[in-house]
């Protein structure tokens, strides 16, 4: 970093104490000298980064990693390589963060083993979405046994980000997918992106979910919601069949029949992409983000988008969240 960089100033979210978001983060400058990255790292300027339910619970307090204050969120995002103190990259590199890397600000510096090179040419807003929600889908399928052409997957919250990605990825692996949704309206734009079927969260439709099953039933099910919901997913299971829960939405325990353990003998677990991440093999974790750029590079996997704010204007972007019209994804464009 030259010397005129001493002088240029850095802007970040921060957040000295948990709580509501609105009411604890505030924006900082920074030198930009701060932040020259040591043997190893590469500093990146961020380019667009999403916010997430899990950036949130963790302003809050509540998500599973607590980290030292005070912090700057952001746990995704996309960026271009300023300067590099890495062989593996160098200026100019778009990239996405591999592992928390504090996004929310117009500069982060990280390892180089915590970043993935992008393809030439990709959407910068759909990069910046990246990390989560597809790699989420794509363990949600691959991750619990080989699958054969045409089984069924059946998920709940079927419109949202990961929900949206289990269709697209589901339709172009030659499976088949029931989803599950509170709005009826919802069905055709579901359907449009591969959806076999698309039915009501509720009695009603697990009742048609098993008119379309037709005695088949389903090898895997999502559940991100908990409660009945995530009973109705399970009764819809294959003998042997496995029940994967990635998120709690609803805020309610499982409630698992003990019949269905015994004579059924489905599989419960659980799926935090973030410890898949950290645990398999790297080789294994940068072929899966290669597909599913690639995808992505293709205009196959692809998630709505509602807006995007500056940094100075975050109390905007925070009640943009909770609008009802909402219909995608909201992210910071530093």
């Amino acid at each position: 970093m030259d010397d005129d960089d001493s002088t240029r100033l850095g802007k970040q979210l921060v957040f000295r104490r948990t709580g509501v978001p609105g009411e604890v983060l505030e924006m900082e400058h920074t030198s930009l000298i701060s932040q020259a990255p040591d043997p190893g790292e590469v500093l990146v300027r961020i380019l667009a980064a999403p916010i997430n339910p899990a950036d949130l619970n963790t302003i809050e307090g509540t998500y599973g990693v607590k980290p030292a204050l005070p912090a700057t969120p952001g746990i995704e995002g996309c960026g271009v390589v300023e300067i590099s103190s890495s062989a593996e990259f160098e200026a100019g590199d778009r990239v996405i963060f591999l592992r928390r890397a504090a996004t929310w600000a117009c500069h982060t510096t990280a390892p180089a083993q915590d970043l993935h090179k992008l393809p030439p040419g990709m959407d910068v807003l759909q990069a910046a979405m990246l990390k989560v929600n597809p790699a989420t889908a794509w363990r949600l399928i691959h991750g619990y046994g080989p699958l054969e052409k045409g089984a069924w997957l059946v998920q709940n919250v079927g419109n949202s980000a990961v929900g949206r990605c289990v269709i697209q990825l589901a339709r172009d692996l030659g499976l088949r997918t029931i989803s599950f949704v509170r709005r009826p309206a919802l069905s055709e734009e579901l359907q449009q992106l591969g959806a076999d079927h698309v039915f009501t969260d509720d009695d009603a439709g697990s009742a048609a979910a098993l008119d379309a099953l037709d005695g088949a039933n389903a090898a895997l099910a999502f559940n991100a919601v908990g409660g009945e919901s995530a009973l109705r997913l399970m009764k819809l299971l294959r003998r042997g069949g496995t029940h994967v829960t990635y998120g709690a939405m609803g805020r309610k325990p499982l409630t698992i029949p003990n019949g269905l353990l015994i004579f059924h003998d489905i599989q419960i677990r659980g799926l935090w992409v973030t410890r898949w991440i950290e645990s398999a093999p790297l080789d294994e974790v940068h072929a899966v983000y290669e597909d599913l750029a690639a995808r992505v590079a293709a205009g196959k996997l692809l998630l709505p988008v509602d807006s995007t704010y500056p940094l100075e204007k975050y109390q905007e972007a925070l009640a943009r969240l909770e609008a009802l019209d909402r219909s995608g994804k909201v992210l910071f464009v530093p």
